[in-house]
């Protein structure tokens, strides 16, 4: 018996200022918004996406908590999204064009990833790469 497809997943994250939030992904990260609401003037719930990655954020008056602030800094927990990336050299050529600070540049790491990590508004940490 053949399983069903799964096509991705999505992280839900909690922020502070949805618009500013969806803004940070369409403008800096190149992804697209897909949904934003659930009124035009009281926007607290948005979706974005590029490529089979999606992310859903939701502003519920608490202040974000990424993983590497729970974890004491010991490392065990540095990301909040792992985003596969097949080719994360060009992808962090494109994200440099448009001056997006990375939280760790583009390396190969004790893993044995390659990939590179951003930072958002929110303070969660977005690794994009590939197994090496």
């Amino acid at each position: 018996m053949t399983q069903p497809e799964i096509g991705g997943i999505a992280p839900f994250f909690i922020v502070r200022d949805v618009p500013k939030a969806l803004a940070f992904y369409r403008d800096r990260l190149g992804f697209e918004i897909t949904f934003q609401g659930p009124e035009e003037d009281d926007i607290f719930f948005g979706i974005v996406q590029r490529g089979a990655a999606m992310i859903m954020m939701k502003d519920i008056g608490v202040d974000p908590i990424p993983n590497y602030t729970r974890d004491i800094k010991k490392g065990f927990a540095p990301w909040d999204a792992y985003l596969y990336v097949p080719d994360p050299d060009a992808l962090a050529a494109e994200f440099s064009s448009r001056n997006v600070e990375f939280f760790k540049p583009l390396m190969d790491n004790d893993d044995n990833l390659r990939g590179f990590e951003v930072q958002d508004i929110d303070g969660y940490v977005l690794y994009f790469g590939r197994p090496n």
